[in-house]
């Protein structure tokens, strides 16, 4: 019989040390303001610009930045966007009124492939939205002479990409907009929420009225709006996490590298991070052979309390709610894609322990030995 271990998660939460985090809260009890841009709101998006180098932002909830993106660029018509996401990409596109056109990723960086881009632009064509799968860069030079070509907006989803950067910068900086998730789940977070970063003033004028209801002064509204703002009490998680982030993000390459030595003889693959710039670790998912082995490996973890995710399955283009187009690469790698654990307490002793199991689920798969020993 196998011996459970205690639950090792596909990812679990940073959490700082208590204490910091109450003493900010012990602020929102003296001025009793809970939301509505705060004072820790403002802190907050204060140190985040000056860390990742960009002019504006708002934070409130990825998939509402997202959203709010779509409405405060006017689009109506066709947004060109990838198969291979989370579904807040793609239903954010519908919500809004806007029809989704997926195209094809490439296999290796598992992002939109740009050299297919052009080839799905119609005359209702109006905007990109790419996906920085995993934290690891799209081709935006590519993407933005596409867009230039044409006059398309680009919105990058880079819910996974806090601390990605491009030639030295934060790949927030580019395309029209870009989000990103401060979803527990992310390597920096602040419980829940997310951002919208943008260089154009006037848009990130309208994105103040969108979020707000519209919301200009105490009896004046411009334009409808919505509730996409961030409270105190998110935002103290978040000022408390941005000391600790650089760590974070150190342990998170540790983590990553020491995956890659254990797995280094396994029969898998890994995605092939962008030559465009620094990947933020986020993730670390492993491509396996087939479906049926990716099953295999699966249970033989669970049965030893150890959870994967299938990062992202099914592809986007099978929702119910989209039609139906072929994507024959996004469709097959999302088939046989395995997040494996990657947290900031995650220790070397359980990696091994995950790599072996992986090896051993192999070895009975094909009645061979192994071939790593740990």
């Amino acid at each position: 019989m196998k011996k459970r271990l205690s639950m090792i998660p596909v990812t679990k939460p940073f959490l700082p040390p208590i204490n910091e985090y109450q003493n900010l809260i012990a602020g929102v009890w003296d001025r009793n303001w809970l939301t509505n841009d705060g004072p820790l709101v403002k802190q907050l998006e204060g140190q985040l610009k000056p860390y990742l180098g960009v002019e504006h932002l708002y934070t409130g909830s990825g998939t509402m930045a997202l959203q709010l993106t779509i409405k405060a660029l006017n689009l109506t018509g066709e947004i060109i966007t990838t198969p291979f996401s989370y579904v807040a990409t793609t239903s954010s596109i519908v919500w809004e009124g806007c029809t989704p056109v997926f195209v094809d990723i490439d296999p290796r960086t598992l992002n939109i492939n740009a050299g297919l881009i052009e080839e799905s632009i119609t005359e209702n064509t109006e905007a990109i939205l790419a996906t920085h799968i995993f934290g690891n860069p799209c081709d935006i030079g590519a993407i933005q002479v596409i867009a230039d070509k044409y006059k398309l907006k680009v919105i990058y989803d880079g819910a996974h990409a806090f601390g990605t950067t491009l030639e030295g910068q934060s790949v927030f900086n580019f395309g029209d907009i870009s989000i990103t998730s401060f979803h527990a789940t992310k390597l920096f977070h602040t419980v829940e929420g997310g951002a919208v970063f943008t260089k154009d003033r006037e848009v990130y004028e309208r994105l103040k009225y969108l979020r707000n209801f519209g919301h200009d002064g105490e009896e004046k509204f411009n334009g409808i709006g919505i509730n996409g703002k961030n409270s105190e009490f998110h935002a103290a998680m978040g000022l408390v996490n941005m000391k600790y982030i650089d760590d974070i993000l150190t342990r998170r390459k540790e983590q990553a590298a020491y995956y890659d030595e254990l797995l280094e003889k396994v029969d898998c693959a890994n995605q092939e991070n962008s030559v465009f710039g620094q990947v933020n670790y986020a993730y670390y998912p492993i491509l396996l052979k087939s479906p049926e082995i990716l099953v295999k490996i699966r249970e033989a973890l669970v049965s030893i309390n150890i959870y994967t995710r299938r990062y992202f399955y099914p592809g986007l283009n099978m929702l119910d709610y989209v039609g139906y187009k072929p994507m024959p690469i996004a469709e097959d790698i999302s088939s046989r894609i395995l997040c494996l654990p990657l947290y900031h307490e995650l220790e070397e002793n359980e990696q091994r322990t995950i790599v072996k199991t992986i090896i051993d689920s192999l070895i009975k798969k094909y009645h061979s030995t192994p071939k790593v020993k740990l």
